[in-house]
């Protein structure tokens, strides 16, 4: 993809940090492929990436670390 279909930016890959749900949980995935707009920031993942961001979480595997997240409410 070289442009990003909602505002005609342009896009790159870069290596991002990702917030992924999953079963009602909040995960952070850190070093995640990503194609990211230029001017709007939207990201696209490929279908690989996202299946391999849902088996991580979904399988027994270790976290790295763990971090403390705020919750609000409004």
């Amino acid at each position: 993809m070289k442009e990003c279909p909602f505002c005609r930016g342009s896009i790159e890959e870069r290596q991002i940090e990702h917030p992924h749900r999953w079963g009602g949980r909040l995960y952070i995935l850190r070093n995640v492929r990503a194609e990211v707009c230029t001017q709007c920031g939207e990201t696209f993942f490929s279908p690989n990436t996202l299946e391999a961001m849902d088996k991580i979480v979904e399988g027994n595997n270790a976290p790295s670390e763990y971090v403390s997240v705020p919750v609000f409410s409004l």
